[in-house]
């Protein structure tokens, strides 16, 4: 086990070296990764909640639907 953790700090110190847009890069390698065996994920039973809970809302017409591209501007504004 502390073989594994040594390699994990290797791995945590080569990270801090490495730009924006590697991070990003490697963020999406891992993303697709992991994506590939979507069936092996199990989701949070608050995930299920959460999602119920918006059904709802959008049944009662509390909740409005929002283009993703929009979506993700506007997060990204709020979060500068």
């Amino acid at each position: 086990m502390q073989r594994a953790w040594g390699k994990n700090m290797a791995n945590t110190i080569q990270i801090d070296k490495m730009t924006r847009q590697e991070k990003l890069q490697i963020m999406e390698a891992l993303w697709v990764s992991l994506s590939v065996d979507d069936e092996e994920v199990v989701s949070p039973l608050w995930h299920e909640h959460s999602l119920r809970e918006t059904d709802l809302r959008m049944s009662a017409g509390q909740e409005q639907v929002t283009d993703w591209t929009k979506a993700k501007q506007e997060l990204r504004k709020r979060f500068e």
